[in-house]
């Protein structure tokens, strides 16, 4: 570590992972899987956030089931052929430097809906049945997830122990195809979460009622989840620290869950907020710069584990007064990394490091290098000009 240089750019180790700087690349939805397999899409949407400079990237929302997909052009580790796709993306990310890790996700109650620019409404019970791979809605309850959504079917204990095989399963895939980290999505309403609030949950068993039962399947993935994964690498989860309804899961749940999750292996809790219904904007978050760094900033002060804030993070100051002030231990971009790929590297020099682009990919560095002395000066002769431009103005119009 160099104490010189901004904490945005210094490395973390995690396990046996040292990460190169803490800006990672938040999972985002692509909708450009085949039959749940990468595609080049996601080559190019990835890699470029390698060639980017980002210490850690974090693919989309991958289902562990078919029925669980988010969407019809979901990523998938529900079967073997899906490894290979993705261990392209993987040797490519680390091939340029950075590290790369899998969100593991089941959508539960909330599987089947369109793309955002397709509207992003609830698909039809029809629409699914006519889907080349088989889908089923499942929940802890037998409850909507709103509006235009069909009924869950409840999982049994069969059911239950079924899904966890399956995060199991595509977690020695994920390893097959030589991803760095593991993160295990336990938010935005979809299947763990849905098991966590008392709002969807309404079971009297030994997986709902109280908040140790409603936490429990959580616990149980989580728990199996890192006795298949290497020891060396780390283990992440998404929480919705809040999930958006009045008298549901709360920040306070979601610092006891941390601990426990710590306890079992979790290494980093990516502190998110949001998406039990279509009818949590009841009690919104209102969304401003920063604005689930609280969350970030409480889960790691009081459950006392590793953090990653992540909405509406913007710029390197912003990125670096989050981390110097002790909120988060990594930051996560999404809309942001859409915006500007490159926003480590630009970040970098915001910040007053690397002048000479030696953090950039050779094969851009070079040159970016190369014409920095001349545009330096092209700037300079064209401010001269306009200040010259001014002065002569003012004497014509004086």
């Amino acid at each position: 570590m160099n104490p010189a240089e901004p904490l945005l750019f210094q490395p973390l180790a995690l396990r046996g992972l040292t990460l190169a700087n803490r800006i990672v690349i938040s999972p985002m939805c692509q909708h450009a899987a085949e039959r749940g397999h990468a595609t080049p899409w996601h080559l190019v949407h990835l890699g470029k956030f390698a060639l980017g400079g980002a210490g850690l990237i974090l693919t989309e929302s991958t289902a562990v089931d078919p029925r669980g997909r988010i969407g019809t052009a979901d990523l998938g580790l529900w079967k073997d052929s899906q490894v290979a796709p993705l261990k392209a993306v993987v040797d490519f990310v680390h091939a340029n430097g950075g590290a790369i890790g899998v969100q593991l996700a089941h959508a539960g109650r909330k599987s089947g809906s369109q793309p955002l620019w397709e509207g992003g409404a609830a698909l039809s019970d029809e629409t699914l049945a006519q889907d080349a791979e088989p889908w089923q809605r499942l929940g802890p309850s037998a409850l909507a997830a709103g509006p235009g959504w069909s009924a869950p079917a409840a999982l049994d204990a069969l059911g239950i122990e079924d899904v966890i095989r399956r995060f199991v399963d595509a977690t020695l895939r994920a390893e097959q195809a030589g991803f760095d980290v593991v993160e295990l999505h336990f938010g935005h309403g979809y299947l763990v979460a849905s098991f966590l609030s008392p709002h969807s949950n309404q079971r009297d068993d030994a997986w709902g009622g109280s908040l140790q039962g409603r936490m429990k399947l959580a616990l149980d993935i989580a728990a199996r989840v890192r006795a298949a994964w290497p020891a060396h690498k780390p283990l992440f989860c998404r929480l919705s620290a809040v999930d958006g309804s009045i008298d549901g899961w709360s920040l306070d749940d979601s610092v006891l869950l941390s601990r426990e999750l710590k306890r079992l292996g979790v290494d980093v809790i990516d502190c998110s907020s949001g998406g039990l219904t279509e009818e949590t904007k009841a009690l919104p978050v209102p969304r401003g710069l920063g604005f689930q760094v609280p969350f970030s900033e409480a889960i790691r002060r009081d459950a006392d584990v590793a953090t990653m804030a992540v909405g509406m993070i913007v710029d390197a100051p912003q990125a670096e007064a989050v981390l110097q002030a002790g909120r988060a231990d990594l930051v996560a971009l999404g809309r942001e990394a859409l915006f500007d790929p490159y926003w480590a590297h630009h970040a970098a020099a915001s910040l007053g490091i690397d002048p000479n682009y030696q953090r950039w990919p050779v094969r851009h560095g070079v040159w970016l290098a190369k014409r920095a002395p001349g545009l330096a000066r092209a700037r300079a002769r064209a401010a001269e000009e306009s200040l010259s431009l001014d002065h002569s103005n003012q004497g014509v119009h004086g």
